[in-house]
């Protein structure tokens, strides 16, 4: 029987709840991971943390795979080094940025080299991170960049929903410039994919319109006319299960009823308003078109109520349940 494989968790920005809500998460998830989890960040800051461990939890840190120790009540960190102290919770600093920032890269170049299976990422703060140097909108244009700059692609996945974004951060003036038949036909192509490697028996897929009412055949716009329905019509010419464009304002309540699988949207709030509206807690943000597996919470790094207790684990608990499932 092969060793279990390893799943990197890369802590994000050590000034906010990303450190809390791991440890309490793998709290939760001692019994039921089938992942050994390796931890990447600020190890002085995780040791700071270690009271939102389980009872009895020795933080063991590390340098190389190689010196963890895979035992039960063992979480293994591998420490970047750059904090000197613990971070601050709740305050925004270029060192903090940095350290995210760094642990991030790590976690991709270990996943590339074939020693980890995957990446979970933690929350970054991108305002921190861009006073360390590092401009960058987030993780997906980070995982782009050292990942060969191929075409990545949103996915917000919940019990529910399946989401999946056209255009994720950008303005809303150059979302509508980005919702071309390509671009479209490439999304309902990953998605439909996508289900297929996670063993979905039906695949699907509602495509959103991009204006009211899917246009009314060109009253509110031409954008479904002359982009999204050839996008649909092409994809259904390799047999992908597409339809649309939907109505905005309904197909998300279609979806959640179970008459889709996925949902296409075609830029960043018009698929994220309604997989945080009823799965705030528990969706997971998922990479794909990436040659690593990469799953993350949805939700910021909350500096508001960092090392105050309060953080909820749900998100950090679904998004390694999820890389585990992908993983397998």
């Amino acid at each position: 029987m092969s060793a279990p494989t390893v799943l990197g968790i890369t802590l994000g920005d050590p000034a906010g709840v990303g450190i809390e809500v791991t440890l309490k998460a793998l709290s939760a998830l001692d019994q039921r991971s089938g992942s050994r989890l390796l931890l990447i960040g600020e190890a002085s800051t995780v040791l700071a943390q270690r009271h939102f461990a389980a009872e009895g939890t020795e933080i063991h840190v590390v340098a190389a795979i190689g010196e963890c120790r895979w035992e039960r009540g063992v979480i293994n960190v591998m420490d970047m080094g750059v904090m000197t102290e613990p971070a601050i919770p709740g305050k925004l600093s270029a060192q903090a940025g940095e350290a995210a920032f760094l642990a991030v890269v790590r976690g991709i170049e270990l996943a590339l080299a074939g020693n980890i299976a995957g990446i979970v990422t933690g929350p970054l703060n991108k305002q921190a991170m861009h006073q360390a140097g590092h401009i960058f909108d987030g993780h997906t244009e980070i995982l782009g960049h050292y990942c060969g700059r191929r075409p990545t692609y949103m996915l917000l996945s919940s019990k529910r929903l399946n989401i999946i974004h056209v255009s994720t951060h950008c303005s809303l003036r150059e979302a509508c410039d980005r919702a071309k038949k390509q671009r479209i036909l490439d999304t309902i192509r990953a998605m439909d994919n996508h289900l297929k490697k996670m063993g979905a028996g039906r695949r699907k897929i509602g495509v959103a319109g991009l204006n009211p009412h899917a246009g009314e055949n060109g009253l509110f716009g031409n954008e479904e006319i002359s982009e999204i329905i050839p996008a649909i019509n092409a994809a259904q010419g390799e047999n992908i299960d597409a339809e649309g464009p939907v109505p905005p304002d309904t197909l998300y309540l279609k979806a959640f009823q179970g008459n889709y699988d996925a949902v296409v949207a075609m830029y960043h709030d018009q698929g994220h308003i309604p997989q945080k509206l009823v799965a705030f807690d528990e969706a997971v943000n998922i990479t794909l078109g990436l040659p690593i597996i990469r799953t993350s919470v949805d939700h910021g790094t909350a500096f508001d109520i960092a090392g105050k207790g309060v953080g909820n684990p749900a998100n950090m608990s679904s998004a390694i349940e999820y890389a585990g499932k992908m993983v397998s």
